[in-house]
Parts: C-alpha cells; sequence; structure tokens
C-alpha cells in the first residue's frame, strides 16, 4: 500500500460539520471558483465560510468581463471574523485577485494554525497564465506552498511555481517525478498534480506525492473528447469535499476525477456549455453520497 493510500487528513466525528473558509473569486455567469466551491462542499456536509477575493460578472472565458478587486475589503472583513471568535478547521483558496490576497490567507494559517490547508495555486492552464493574472502575483503565489496540506497544480501551475520548463501535457513519469519532488522541496506536505495526457490515449494521469514518502501514485481516469472550464475547481472542491468525509488522500483523488468525468458527461447537453463551463448541479448526490 502505497503512502497516499495511508494518509488520511480528517477525521470525521459524530454529527459535527467541519468549518471551511474558502477563499476564491465569485462570478456572477458561468462555472467555477465559488460558484462550485460552496454548493459541492455543502454536500458534503461542510459548513462553508466564503472569502471573496474578487467579484466577475462572467468568468476570464467570456470575450467580456468586469472584475472588481476585494482586497481593500479583505483586513475588515477577516477582522470582524476575529472579533467574532469564529473557529475554522480548514482553508481551501483558489484564484485571488492579487498579490496583497497572499497576505490575507497567510494572515488566516497565523490566526488558525490547526486548520487544513488545501491550496488549489489557479493561475493558468496550457502553458499559459490567466489573462489577470501578473508576474507579481504568480511569484506571490509561490509563497502558499510552504506549509500547504495539500497543493493542487496542474502541470503550467507547476512549471510557474517551480521554475522547471512547460513541456505540455504528454510528460514522462520523469518529469512528472522532478515536479513533484520540487514542490515537496518547496515545502508542500503533500502534491496532485493534474493533467498529465499521453498523445493517442483517451486517458487523464494524475499523481499523488506525499512528503517523506517514497514514489509517486498514480490516480487515472477517463479523459472525455472536449475541454471545459472550471473543471479545475470542480475538482479541488470534490478532492476537498472527500477529504473532509473522511476519504484517504488517494482515495479523495479518485473521487474527484470521477466527479469532474460525470458532470462532463451531462455538460453537452446544456446551451453555451463550451464557454459557460462544466454543469455539477446534477451531480451533486454523488457528493453528499461520501458521508453515508
Amino acid at each position: 500500500m502505497n503512502n497516499a493510500s495511508n494518509l488520511y487528513l480528517y477525521q470525521r466525528e459524530g454529527g459535527y460539520l467541519p468549518r471551511v473558509a474558502a477563499v476564491h473569486d465569485l462570478c456572477g455567469y458561468g462555472k467555477c471558483s465559488l460558484g462550485i466551491a460552496i454548493p459541492v462542499l455543502s454536500a458534503a456536509g461542510i459548513d462553508v465560510c466564503p472569502v471573496p477575493t474578487s467579484l466577475f460578472s462572467a468568468h476570464t472565458r467570456f470575450p467580456k468581463f468586469y472584475m472588481h478587486d476585494t482586497t481593500p475589503m479583505l483586513t475588515d472583513y477577516l477582522d470582524a471574523w476575529h472579533e467574532e471568535g469564529i473557529e475554522l478547521d480548514g482553508i481551501y483558496s483558489g484564484f485571488l485577485g492579487s498579490a496583497e490576497q497572499v497576505d490575507a490567507i497567510l494572515r488566516l494559517y497565523r490566526e488558525y494554525p490547526s486548520a487544513l490547508r488545501v491550496v488549489d495555486p489557479v493561475m493558468g492552464d496550457g502553458g499559459s497564465k490567466y489573462p489577470t493574472y501578473t508576474d507579481e502575483m504568480c511569484e506571490a503565489m509561490k509563497g502558499l506552498v510552504d506549509g500547504a496540506d495539500v497543493l493542487t497544480p496542474n502541470l503550467t501551475e507547476a512549471s510557474i511555481i517551480t521554475g522547471i520548463a512547460y513541456e505540455g501535457q504528454d510528460v514522462d513519469e520523469k518529469y512528472v517525478r522532478q515536479m513533484m519532488d520540487a514542490l515537496l522541496e518547496m515545502g508542500a506536505k503533500s502534491v496532485v498534480l493534474k493533467g498529465v495526457v499521453h498523445e493517442g490515449e483517451r486517458i487523464i494521469r494524475n499523481y499523488v506525492a506525499v512528503a517523506g514518502g517514497e514514489g509517486v501514485d498514480e490516480v487515472a481516469g477517463e479523459l472525455l473528447p472536449y475541454m471545459l472550464h472550471g473543471t479545475g475547481d470542480l475538482f479541488a472542491s470534490g478532492l476537498t469535499a472527500a477529504i473532509y468525509a473522511g476519504r484517504s488522500l488517494h482515495d479523495a483523488v479518485a473521487f474527484a476525477c470521477e466527479l469532474v468525468r460525470d458532470a462532463m458527461r451531462i455538460t453537452p447537453d446544456q446551451p453555451d456549455y463550451q464557454v459557460r463551463g462544466v454543469s455539477f448541479e446534477s451531480v451533486l448526490g454523488n457528493v453528499t453520497a461520501l458521508l453515508a
């Protein structure tokens, strides 16, 4: 049995609902970020406490969108939490609106030192940064790697963080190990590297490595013949939900793969699905079933 199979990050006890801060952006239209994280985590019996890092009229796949950076309000927002004595069992972060928002997450880490840290370093895909991300923001995001209980980059994001050249999605195991070793050396406690696809295959491969462990664990799933916006957010939210339902890290990754696949199968039945994003709503029952 490998290290990822042995790693359980949260012990569910009785009827208690774990309380998790979800530090993500909020989009009015399109499937991503808090629009995915809140319902998915809630379906797993998690008390979700949103920390909106920015407000978008629609996500960045749309040619026209409005973005409001919430950085100026975050200090007062978190001050109010502190004064109320709010307690947290976890901090799950994703898309950020500015480099300064990393400091807000680090503040949460200081104030809740026992909270589980799940870091989805949302910065880009396909070898390119997202349009709102600057080099300064990408550099700041590296500060969340050290101490992350679970770090979930895709290959593009792992390249940005480590400085190892991006070589596309079809990479060999040696490259995967190099990338994951670098992330662990930067202080991540476990890494889930997403999205390796070999040419000619209908399989998407994700890899899991644990600090102090031996080797890399592969978790493979079905690759559907189309791409959708929001699948990374759904994967990370499904992974987090499964962890808080008491699943091992390996089983949580496998669950997240299946959740994304099932949601993607439903999505082409929806209008404007190519731009609007992954339709996860009909598979929330899969998440609730984690508690059965």
